[in-house]
């Protein structure tokens, strides 16, 4: 009965011209709490739910430390992750890229570490090298999403962890990070890679990161997942069909498997339309 009730209201507003009329012929299950999917091929507003409501965005923070960090290092740039790098992701239960204090490794595989598995203590490592320290790298965060157009986004970290101090951003926010970041050849790759090994050297250990995006390979071609107790479940995801770059953000959704759902009805919808 719900989805009736919303294919109708839809139908209603498109006649009336207040949505695309693709919206109208059919209604995805959408459970998350704010949603926003774009056609950056077209500039078309797919689905939108809340969103410009400002919530916790989790680790999906981490695709504006990535974009920062590309902005500043060169790939081949050496960075040294401190014991304080480490210990941070431990003692705030973070995902981690299993890094080690001392270890010292480019910059390019530690935004495999950053993207991947969500590492924490890479994010921390990345931050303090390029701010340089953490304040100074948020306040490049702020001000890059200033210039994005991210009128409702204020970082407090690089991470996306809990913080006292008033870390919000907004779905639509989101996916205007989103289109930002594909056109950077390198985070595009890198969230769209299912799996990274980096050899043992004398600098660092060997390290085998998976990426945490359950979409991939066959369904999306990125971008990155988040959670924690107070965001929810949220997904950054863009995908190709039928010609078209579908690009989407969903936030506060209540559980791994529902993100994934949610986001495969949308995107399966968008493509019927």
């Amino acid at each position: 009965m719900r989805m009736v009730v919303l294919s109708l209201l839809a139908a209603t507003l498109a006649a009336v011209g207040l949505v695309d009329p693709a919206l109208a012929r059919s209604a995805p299950q959408v459970t998350a709490k704010e949603v926003y999917l774009v056609d950056a091929t077209t500039g078309t507003v797919r689905f939108a739910k809340r969103e410009t409501r400002r919530v916790p965005v989790a680790s999906l923070t981490k695709i504006m430390t990535a974009y920062v960090v590309r902005r500043a290092a060169s790939l081949d740039d050496v960075v040294t992750v401190s014991k304080a790098d480490v210990r941070h992701a431990a003692e705030s239960g973070a995902t981690a890229a299993g890094l080690r204090g001392g270890e010292r490794l480019t910059v390019r595989d530690l935004l495999y570490g950053l993207l991947l598995p969500s590492g924490a203590d890479a994010a921390g490592a990345l931050a303090r090298r390029y701010g340089p320290g953490e304040k100074a790298f948020v306040a490049k965060m702020n001000s890059t999403a200033r210039a994005l157009g991210m009128a409702d986004t204020n970082y407090t970290n690089p991470d996306g962890l809990p913080q006292t101090g008033g870390d919000y951003s907004t779905a639509k926010d989101q996916v205007t990070l989103a289109e930002a970041a594909l056109k950077d050849p390198v985070i595009a790759t890198i969230a769209r890679t299912e799996k990274y090994r980096v050899g043992k050297t004398a600098a660092h250990r060997a390290h085998t990161w998976h990426n945490s995006n359950r979409l991939l390979p066959d369904e999306a071609e990125g971008m990155k997942t988040g959670y924690t107790k107070k965001a929810g479940f949220c997904l950054m995801f863009v995908a190709e069909r039928e010609g078209h770059t579908l690009v989407g953000a969903l936030l506060g959704e209540k559980s791994d498997a529902a993100r994934y759902r949610t986001a495969r009805n949308l995107l399966d919808t968008a493509t019927d339309a």
